[in-house]
């Protein structure tokens, strides 16, 4: 059985444009390099044929990868969390006397630490998912057991 990939509507979106862009406009730049290498000539010792091969092949794997995701996409609602983290839960958690540090709760699929998207499947979701405001959490990080406290889930 598949699992679904869970995503926020923002990232459906986000993945959707991906693909998008892949199909209408890098298939045809990827098509005119190679058009351009194979009219180079030599096909043995063509390295702009090469690459433009590979770049296809980039693009053609990356355009099956979002289709795929995008098949198997179960959308994230936005609702009240009843108190609880879950997948879509915005949560602010305190680590000692440090500042407070907010994260969206998202799939693998969409996840970017650097924007405040962390994975369920990550060590920190694992760890924060079924957890009410109050609760410590442990995560065991390479430099030993981290605990953050919970102190607001939306």
């Amino acid at each position: 059985m598949e699992r679904p990939v869970y995503l926020t509507r923002e990232g459906y979106a986000k993945l959707e444009a991906e693909l998008n862009y892949l199909r209408t406009v890098r298939r045809q730049e990827v098509a005119r390099r190679l058009h351009e290498a194979l009219a180079e000539g030599d096909i043995l010792e063509n390295a702009e044929l090469e690459a433009a091969r590979n770049e296809q092949a980039f693009v053609e794997g990356r355009i099956l990868e979002l289709e795929e995701l995008l098949r198997r996409a179960e959308i994230i609602e936005e609702e009240t969390s009843n108190g609880v983290v879950r997948v879509g839960s915005w949560v602010t958690i305190v680590e000692g006397d440090g500042p407070p540090e907010t994260y969206h709760i998202v799939g693998p699929a969409e996840a970017s630490p650097s924007e405040g998207k962390i994975s369920y499947e990550s060590p920190l979701g694992k760890a924060l998912m079924g957890h009410r405001v109050g609760d410590e959490v442990t995560v065991n990080a390479p430099d030993g057991a981290l605990t953050f406290r919970i102190v607001e889930i939306k």
